[in-house]
């Protein structure tokens, strides 16, 4: 372990600062809107401690077969305009909620009763949403 005068001296690692406008954000929601998602929703979660990313993007699909369309096409876009692989998704083989985690920026697809019963927008109350319609 180092002591701590050599740790206050060494170099931050030189991290892209994540934005509203950035590539990844705008690659996912088009490839949402590409798919015909519905409610898309940005959350910013930068200014929360407890967050565990910077941006939550949540949408909804009419059926499951829509939720795994819209979280497999966000996949694909994001590795050919981003170079981007998700860290992990889950939910697919049930498709009511896929979540698509790209460390910074968290993806819900959601099914409407999912969203619904779950309301990750009235528990992350405190961020500042953004609405994205075509």
């Amino acid at each position: 372990m180092e002591p701590l005068e050599v740790l206050k001296t060494r170099e931050k690692s030189s991290v892209t600062k994540l934005t509203r406008n950035s590539k990844i954000l705008k690659a996912i929601i088009q490839a949402i809107l590409d798919k015909k998602g519905e409610n898309i929703i940005s959350l910013d979660l930068r200014k929360i401690p407890e967050a565990s990313a910077d941006f939550f993007i949540i949408c909804e699909a009419s059926s499951t077969t829509q939720v795994k369309a819209i979280s497999d096409f966000i996949e694909v876009q994001l590795k050919e305009k981003c170079g981007e692989q998700p860290y992990r998704h889950e939910g697919k083989q049930v498709a009511q909620w896929v979540l698509i985690d790209y460390i910074n920026v968290v993806v819900h697809v959601m099914h409407p009763e999912s969203r619904k019963f779950y309301q990750l927008e009235e528990m992350w109350s405190d961020a500042v949403s953004v609405v994205h319609e075509s």
